[in-house]
């Protein structure tokens, strides 16, 4: 017995966009307004520790949210879910607008998390239900690209908007970039899971779903290996201001430009990995990304054992720049490998992929800091995590030369007897 395959369809550049613009709100949901945190804290009459806490609940949301939105997707289809998330998602943004308290902001930070991964976990389903084989890497690097830069221009983007208003205004633009999605949507998303491939509905249906991927370690494996790798581009952008501006004496601008050179090689990266993804297997793309970002970051580290506090910045950057580069190849790869192989769970797939790198970032991205903020500081948790992705990387390949094709859950094969009767 064998699934209903996704169809092999041409890439229009307008489908390419929409899932892009869906993936991009909830790196924005997440760091547009990061640039605002001063003002926040001096408007709430509130510490900068509760403002700072805004941003964990967000990214709980998120986490939660893909969970929920893309097993709810796996029952109801990709379309409902996204349409009702997006339109909340609009709501919550309206109201942080008139917020008076840290408490009442926090609250309406988790909503719309909860609502803002809907876009990023669905537009990974749709892609796996209308595309397969090759096809999926070279989309899902599209939309990596953006997964990999909204959260370094984020802020950039955000400190161009308080020139112009107050942080209240950050909130407007996510509630009309909200509306516009909502209506785009509405009129050019069409359904791409028909109804006899979908899963029975339920709560005890979603956990059987969970469970059989968390006890699948070639699923596991592969996304716990992309999600510590995606680590040390956390801990850059968490750590970058600190390290360029405070040990190297950086003016605003020109870290701006730093920050502008690593978001060039994330996006190098994810498109180079586009084009090579229709010649050679994701496997063996992330195998030599992680490789090369694991000696680059231990370069990294070694330099600033020996360079005192404050000096090789060129040498530095060299080595920095490159090393974000690799996770620019790594981000599609992963999420094509687990999709191709979980077709027939794709929207859980997608979610606990997703939550799963949120979760990790939102560990790791304070580990520098608490350490002392310094180049060191950030190149030690680097190569940390870099090795961790590195053995997990040797770990997983075990599976990747001997498969074991995923069991499809008795609501699933029923879905697919229907369909072939």
């Amino acid at each position: 017995m064998s699934f209903p395959a996704p169809t092999r369809e041409r890439l229009g550049f307008g489908f390419v966009l929409l899932l892009s613009a869906l993936v991009a709100i909830g790196p924005l949901t997440i760091d547009l307004y990061l640039a605002a945190f001063p003002q926040i804290v001096t408007d709430l009459d509130t510490s900068p520790a509760k403002v700072q806490l805004t941003m964990t609940a967000t990214l709980a949301g998120l986490a939660v949210g893909q969970l929920v939105i893309g097993s709810l997707s796996d029952s109801y289809g990709r379309r409902r879910p996204l349409l009702i998330a997006l339109a909340v998602y609009v709501l919550s943004s309206l109201a942080i607008i008139g917020v008076q308290n840290v408490e009442a902001l926090t609250l309406l930070r988790v909503v719309q998390g909860l609502t803002g991964g809907a876009g990023m976990v669905l537009a990974l389903a749709v892609v796996r239900d209308r595309f397969g084989g090759m096809g999926i890497g070279t989309v899902i690097s599209r939309l990596m690209l953006v997964v990999g830069v909204a959260p370094i221009l984020a802020p950039t983007l955000g400190a161009q908007i308080l020139r112009f208003g107050s942080w209240r205004m950050m909130f407007g633009v996510l509630a009309v970039f909200g509306v516009l999605m909502l209506v785009v949507a509405w009129v050019f998303l069409k359904e791409s899971l028909p109804r006899e491939r979908r899963r029975s509905s339920g709560i005890g249906a979603a956990l059987a779903s969970y469970r059989s991927l968390l006890t699948d370690w070639s699923f596991i494996g592969a996304v716990l290996m992309g999600a510590f790798a995606m680590g040390a581009m956390f801990t850059y952008v968490s750590s970058s201001t600190f390290v360029f501006q405070e040990g190297f004496g950086l003016t605003e601008s020109q870290f701006g430009y730093i920050f502008g050179a690593g978001a060039l090689a994330v996006t190098a990266g994810s498109q180079i990995n586009g084009a090579l993804v229709r010649r050679m297997r994701p496997e063996r793309i992330v195998t030599a990304a992680i490789t090369v970002g694991w000696l680059l970051t231990l370069a990294l580290f070694v330099v600033t054992l020996v360079v005192a506090e404050g000096e090789g910045f060129w040498l530095l950057l060299a080595l920095l720049v490159p090393t974000l580069g690799t996770v620019g190849f790594v981000m599609p790869s992963v999420p094509a490998i687990v999709l191709e192989h979980n077709g027939h769970r794709a929207g859980s797939a997608a979610a606990l992929n997703g939550a799963m790198g949120f979760v990790l970032g939102a560990l790791v991205s304070p580990v520098s800091g608490l350490l002392g903020g310094t180049a060191q500081a950030m190149a030690g948790v680097m190569v940390g995590v870099m090795t961790i992705s590195a053995l997990l990387l040797v770990a997983v390949r075990r599976q990747w030369r001997h498969p074991v094709p995923p069991a499809i859950p008795a609501s699933y094969a029923a879905a697919s007897a229907r369909d072939l009767a």
